[in-house]
């Protein structure tokens, strides 16, 4: 009796094994597609990516000679850049705390000490203010607000 039931029990087995064979061979044919078709979505995002960025690289480029010709039909001279570090600098030299600056451009001395922490960027009609600020004198600056030369210390 024992004999029967031990080759049942390994003809059970290796039937179930046949059977868990065939299963994971198309576990792991699945599989091979999918990496497979993972790799081909990654390989195109990547050229796509590239591809953003060349076109970002040219549009950047071309920028400029776009909009040249509206900022001299503005009267602009130049396109400006903002420094943070700059526009400290600029206070500090004159000596002014970030309200009385702020005062002199129409803004909030808050807006102007976020500016130097980098916490926000003025726009480009700040930045032409911030840069005719810079070009006048320091006398006319304390002029413009109303400090006298003794006051300023």
């Amino acid at each position: 009796m024992s004999n029967i039931a031990s080759i049942l029990k390994a003809e059970i087995v290796r039937v179930s094994r046949k059977e868990v064979r065939s299963e994971i061979l198309a576990v792991k044919k699945a599989n091979a597609q999918h990496r497979a078709s993972i790799a081909a979505l990654r390989r195109e995002v990547e050229t796509l990516r590239k591809e953003l960025r060349r076109s970002m690289k040219t549009r950047r480029s071309q920028q400029p000679d776009e909009t040249a010709g509206a900022r001299a039909d503005e009267g602009d001279v130049s396109a400006r850049r903002f420094s943070a570090s700059r526009l400290a600098a600029h206070r500090g030299k004159l000596g002014l705390s970030a309200a009385a600056y702020g005062k002199l451009v129409g803004l909030s001395g808050q807006t102007v000490y976020n500016w130097e922490q980098g916490k926000s960027r003025p726009s480009a009609q700040q930045i032409q203010q911030l840069a005719a600020l810079k070009e006048m004198k320091p006398a006319a600056v304390f002029e413009r607000l109303g400090i006298a030369g003794s006051e300023r210390g």
